[in-house]
């Protein structure tokens, strides 16, 4: 496997175990009933009922096993082992029908050989791929025809500024135009910063290197839309509005982008 890849696998097994005991995660709050879904995503997939749905990148499968909850046909592909064995758990254990299967997202197309109504990914996936390119042709591959493919994800301007806890405002560390692989080193895990995650490797991709590698594939884009609003606290300064979704005091910033594209 790719040095850089097997780096960024040693650290989501690690977190396979430290999400699924932290409170950002909500896992008990699942096994309760509640489906986990954003609402950016919720409104702008629509209605998934008697519809074939594959999430790319699916980590423990609470997101896909929601959209099973809402009728939908689901399968999870993801490359943590460890995530997918607690997906398959959480899936037997609460009898909602779901297929997980374990594979780096480049090498999907090997383990899986159909097609999909909608291809679903959201939130912190594309900064683990270092080839964005590849990532859009395979996820279309996945996509019917008459079918289309939705991404919600962290928008790249966030990236751009520091968010390390007691950082109080926004402070820009690299351009928008930053290629380079990112190196992160040992530190605390997002959804709970009393545990330690070791090094990964992480990439920064434009919103016009997305578009472009979506339209690239023939998928035809049906919209890119830009939120301020956030679905956690990306920064330590966020607040949570009423709207249970978190903001920068006068939202200066997009913090979400989705795109939703078709095959013809």
């Amino acid at each position: 496997m790719d040095e850089r890849l097997k780096a960024n696998l040693d650290a989501w097994n690690q977190m396979a175990g430290i999400h699924a005991a932290s409170r950002e995660y909500r896992l008990a709050e699942f096994k309760a009933g509640e489906n986990v879904l954003k609402p950016i995503e919720l409104r702008e997939v629509g209605e998934v009922r008697g519809k074939s749905l594959l999430h790319l990148q699916c980590h423990f499968g609470l997101d896909t096993m929601s959209w099973a909850r809402l009728g939908a046909s689901v399968t999870g592909v993801d490359f943590s082992d460890r995530a997918i064995e607690l997906a398959r758990s959480i899936s037997g254990e609460l009898k909602i029908p779901a297929r997980f299967l374990q594979a780096n997202i480049y090498d999907a197309p090997d383990v899986l050989h159909e097609q999909f109504d909608i291809v679903f990914t959201s939130y912190g996936a594309l900064c683990w791929l270092p080839d964005i390119k590849r990532w859009a042709e395979i996820a279309a591959n996945f996509v019917k025809p008459g079918g289309f493919f939705y991404i919600a994800e962290f928008h790249p301007v966030t990236l751009m500024n520091d968010n390390r806890a007691g950082t109080t405002k926004l402070e820009q560390e690299i351009s928008y135009f930053h290629t380079a692989m990112l190196e992160d080193p040992p530190g605390p895990d997002y959804s709970d910063p009393s545990k330690t995650v070791s090094e990964t490797r992480q990439w920064m991709y434009r919103i016009g290197d997305v578009v472009s590698a979506i339209a690239a594939t023939g998928l035809r884009i049906e919209f890119l839309h830009e939120f301020a609003e956030c679905s956690y606290p990306h920064f330590p300064f966020m607040q949570q509005g009423a709207d249970g979704m978190w903001h920068i005091e006068g939202d200066p910033i997009p913090t979400i982008f989705s795109i939703k594209a078709t095959k013809p």
